[in-house]
């Protein structure tokens, strides 16, 4: 991976309150890369530094790999989106998708020609006489990416520009934004606290947690094998299963939970040899049946069932366990107090570090 950007042990401060700890980070030219983590983790504050508009307490931000910590904004050549767009009101589409080109010093044929181009590519073209606030919440969204768009920047820094957006227009834009980013193949990176949105559009996803990266990774990767119970929590809903580690065999291990059940999993570097570790396991992964399906089975008693649409969620405890399992909704009704095995393959769950 041939890096355009660089983090290297960069750190902010706002006082005594650290913010961004030593971060170490390459981002490659082309790559959709998000920031995920709740507020206060530093992602925010990581794309001020990269666009210009906060300077690092310490470390060193390259872009092809010259240092750009203290290079003013509007000569790093990045577009950038905030999630409350930041339109000029008393501008028309038109005039604020030229705004940049103007301040570029861009002559006036090439700028018609540049606004003209860049409407058409998002569909705005018959909007482009009207003011922000004769447009729709996902229209103003698409006049704010390409006004950040047609001065063709290096990199797209987008700051939850789809959070104000109801969860349908979010989830077209999402789409949108995905296809606008392999047909340009534009740098892009995203921030954002919505685990949905980061799997969706992603290339690669960086998990923050009080200004570090708990995870760096392909959204499958980052889902399906989370290395911390951080990680696992907050991306998805996830099953944790507490436990002690009782042998290996190569990639397998048997592992003993709290209440006394047996289980295989696979991958177990991430655990000690011995002494207390966990599991997670995620819900749509566990299947219920009156038999055992899988190499793992647990014997359990259904608790609660919740119809959610596509799926049904059934709460499940036995043996010192609880588990939730999302099973279709066409197969069997599951009721309270149903007898039941719940049952997963060693791969379908995953050794995590505490």
């Amino acid at each position: 991976m041939t890096a355009l950007i660089k983090f290297e042990q960069v750190s902010k401060a706002f006082g005594k309150l650290t913010v961004v700890d030593l971060l170490d980070l390459e981002i490659a030219k082309g790559e959709f890369l998000s920031l995920l983590g709740p507020s206060g983790s530093g992602k925010t504050t990581i794309l001020m530094m990269l666009a210009g508009f906060e300077a690092p307490s310490s470390g060193a931000i390259r872009l092809q790999d010259k240092r750009i910590n203290h290079l003013p904004a509007h000569l790093r050549n990045m577009g950038v989106v905030f999630q409350n767009y930041a339109l000029f009101p008393h501008m028309t589409v038109a005039e604020n998708v030229a705004f940049p080109l103007l301040m570029r010093g861009t002559p006036k044929a090439e700028i018609a020609l540049r606004v003209g181009r860049a409407l058409d590519m998002v569909k705005l073209t018959q909007l482009k006489d009207r003011k922000p606030s004769q447009l729709s919440g996902g229209q103003q969204q698409r006049v704010a990416l390409t006004r950040a768009l047609v001065f063709e920047p290096t990199v797209m820094l987008m700051d939850e520009p789809l959070g104000a957006l109801d969860k349908q227009l979010r989830e077209h834009m999402q789409l949108e934004l995905r296809e606008l980013h392999r047909h340009l193949g534009l740098t892009i990176v995203f921030v954002t606290h919505d685990q949905g949105e980061a799997l969706t559009m992603s290339d690669r996803i960086a998990v923050f947690n009080a200004g570090k990266i708990e995870q760096l990774a392909s959204p499958d990767e980052i889902y399906d094998r989370p290395r911390t119970r951080f990680v696992a929590e907050f991306i998805g809903e996830t099953n944790l299963l507490s436990g002690i580690l009782r042998g290996r065999d190569g990639d397998l291990a048997r592992f003993e939970l709290t209440g006394g059940a047996s289980i295989i999993i696979m991958q177990p570097q991430a655990m000690e040899a011995s002494g207390h570790a966990l599991v997670s396991l995620r819900p749509e992964r566990v299947r219920l049946s009156q038999s055992p399906a899988a190499a793992n089975a647990i014997p359990v008693t259904v608790q609660d069932t919740v119809y959610q649409g596509d799926h049904l969620r059934v709460k499940v405890f036995g043996e010192g366990v609880e588990l939730v399992s999302k099973v279709d909704r066409k197969s069997a009704i599951w009721p309270v107090g149903a007898a039941a095995f719940a049952s997963f393959e060693p791969a379908e769950c995953t050794a995590i570090s505490q």
